[in-house]
């Protein structure tokens, strides 16, 4: 059954509510919430750690501190103001860490869906009320209370809908099998006019070469009808066939495992022909722009790369329109 409740912090009779529209990836954007730097806290324990790349900086003492995360943020929203896009923040909420708005929510043509995150992130969601109260009632939605799904592992191609999930019986095991097979249920279920297709991912919560934490950490459509892909990062090779299916193997760049532990294709699209990367992704951004004829906007992230999450991980994307 879908739920669209959602409690709003103030009377909103006179509010002009916002149009949500996302459709797909690439479309030109015209309003994203950004993630926020400020009030991290400390660095996580081993065993606080909730995926396999902040296991490792922990492990290793190389854990971003606030400074280097609110510069490469910072580098980012130029960026998005630079294309005149509205940039929406959250409240920051004392000693935790709000960079990746996409584990928070994310929206499908005119609807936003609330993710059930893991329990340890909950106190996140208070802070979007500053976005949801610009959102209608009926707009808003809410899973069933064991569907789990972040909006990492949902990326739009139109009238397709990619969902990268883990079905097997040691789901709970993993902290970072993040989307179940209700939530896809519960998506089919919201969206029938739309063709979704599940994409099984590996899992491990420790190393972050050998598991993928969301569907965009392999595999991310750019420029319309291309494609980023690790191929490695499916349990089966039927689910990456599927891909090439789509796009064809001439439109897609496939990367290497390396290219893959450093988040090559956690990059995020301003439209179709601008897409802001990593600076140090220089292989990836030599050929969009060379062979894709991208302008490709290059920004530090790696420090917070090391959290787990790199660009589109930061970004919630509210609106999005095509260009004539």
């Amino acid at each position: 059954m879908v739920d669209n409740a959602m409690t709003s912090s103030f009377p909103r009779a006179h509010i002009i509510f916002m149009i949500l529209n996302i459709n797909n990836e690439t479309d030109r954007l015209k309003a994203v919430v950004l993630g926020q730097p400020g009030s991290l806290g400390a660095a996580p324990t081993l065993e606080q750690a909730y995926d396999a790349k902040s296991y490792e900086s922990v492990k290793k003492g190389t854990y971003p501190n606030e400074g280097a995360v609110y510069k490469e943020m910072s580098a980012f929203e130029n960026i998005l103001l630079k294309y005149d896009v509205q940039v929406y923040r959250p409240w920051a909420i004392d000693n935790c860490n709000q960079v990746f708005a996409r584990d928070v929510g994310f929206v499908i043509d005119d609807k936003i869906i609330n993710s059930n995150i893991i329990p340890d992130r909950e106190d996140e969601k208070e802070a979007y009320a500053v976005v949801y109260d610009q959102i209608a009632y009926n707009k808003i939605y809410n899973l069933p209370e064991h569907a789990h799904v972040e909006g990492g592992d949902v990326v739009l191609y139109g009238n397709t809908i990619f969902v990268g999930l883990y079905t097997e019986d040691d789901y709970p095991n993993y902290k970072t099998a993040r989307t179940n097979r209700k939530a896809f249920d519960f998506l089919c279920e919201l969206f029938p006019d739309k063709q979704f297709i599940p994409l099984e991912l590996k899992k491990h919560d420790t190393d972050p070469r050998l598991g993928i934490l969301h569907l965009d950490c392999t595999f991310m459509p750019v420029n319309g009808n291309k494609a980023i892909i690790y191929k490695d990062g499916f349990r089966f090779e039927k689910d990456y066939q599927k891909l090439v299916n789509i796009f064809g193997k001439d439109n897609i760049f496939e990367i290497t495992q390396e290219e893959m532990y450093y988040m090559n294709t956690n990059v995020f699209s301003i439209s179709p022909q601008v897409v802001v990367s990593e600076e140090r992704f220089t292989r990836l951004n030599d050929f969009m722009e060379s062979n894709w004829g991208m302008t490709v906007e290059r920004v530090p992230y790696h420090e917070i790369s090391k959290m787990g999450g790199l660009l589109r991980c930061s970004t919630l994307p509210l609106i999005r329109s095509v260009e004539s």
